[in-house]
């Protein structure tokens, strides 16, 4: 049970904090929808990163992945990938970020963790490579931090 509650928080994360609308969060490739989300790591709870092994502080921030395909009549079925992920600042200098894959239950989603400062902008780039798939797709978005 409280695997499932903590799926069902993670999943919500990509809902809850990174806009208004989920459509703002996803990006469409005909067969799959690719969900994304960054938020600092002080918005998760502790148990949480614990649980992870996500370093919960004010200067961290955490990238959350999940790949859909299409199903007609439903929300999709997560699918495993090849995904990579990197991030730019304003000032161009690029860190890229090592994801883990999580497995729980049905659900297969992306997580990473990576260093921020106060109000700066990143530049997410993410490479997603459905497993059997050859093409590979390409998500850009940019979130600012805030740490105070």
């Amino acid at each position: 049970m409280y695997k499932k509650n903590l799926l069902t928080f993670i999943l919500g994360l990509l809902l809850a904090f990174a806009g208004t609308a989920f459509a703002e969060n996803s990006q469409d490739f005909g067969d799959y929808v690719v969900h994304f989300n960054a938020l600092g790591t002080t918005q998760l709870p502790p148990t949480v990163t614990k649980e992870y092994g996500i370093k919960r502080s004010k200067n961290r921030g955490m990238i959350n992945i999940a790949i859909l395909r299409k199903v007609l009549g439903t929300t999709g079925n997560p699918v495993s990938a090849e995904v990579s992920a990197s991030a730019t600042n304003l000032t161009g200098q690029k860190r890229d970020i090592a994801l883990r894959e999580i497995r729980e239950g049905t659900a297969i989603y992306y997580i990473g963790d990576f260093p921020i400062t106060n109000e700066e902008v990143l530049r997410f780039t993410v490479h997603v490579k459905p497993e059997g798939q050859k093409d590979r797709y390409e998500v850009n978005f940019k979130q600012q931090f805030f740490t105070r």
